[in-house]
């Protein structure tokens, strides 16, 4: 039973990459662009360059489609982890010691997705996995084109 776990592993990481993104990328989107209701509801939409509100939507429309791409996961995984903390820090956490009490449930999680997700790469299903393996069959057709230099 363990073999068969492990050797999903790859899938229901690229799963949980996939969702964890597109979940971040619709938070980016409803303040941003009022998409799902925007963010009171009824459409609004944060203002543009306000600090740190659409900074933070920003990161979280770019790293949650890259994330959700597979594409610099790592990398917009970490920018992305960074982004709630300092919101859950800064935003959540002066209202009440427990997520639960200061609405930051969701700065929370998201943190600790992106931050697994910095340790354990973008898993099966990414755009990453195309581009390594792209370059590795480069780099064998460079390896075998090279010809001997005789001693």
């Amino acid at each position: 039973m363990t073999e068969r776990l492990n050797s999903a592993q790859p899938y229901a990481l690229g799963l949980f990459r996939i969702v964890v993104g597109l979940l971040f990328f619709c938070h980016g989107a409803a303040s941003l662009f009022g998409a799902f209701g925007g963010t009171d509801g009824n459409g609004a939409t944060i203002d543009a360059g306000t600090w740190p509100g659409w900074y933070a939507a920003v990161i979280q429309l770019v790293g949650g489609a890259l994330v959700a791409l597979g594409l610099g996961t790592r990398a917009a995984a970490f920018i992305s982890s960074g982004s709630m903390a300092y919101a859950y820090f800064k935003v959540h956490q002066p209202e009440a010691l427990w997520p639960i009490e200061n609405a930051g449930e969701a700065s929370a999680m998201f943190c600790w997705a992106m931050l697994l997700l910095v340790f354990t790469g973008s898993g099966a299903f990414g755009v990453d996995r195309l581009i390594a393996a792209a370059r590795g069959e480069q780099k064998a057709k460079a390896g075998s084109d090279r010809t001997p230099i005789a001693a």
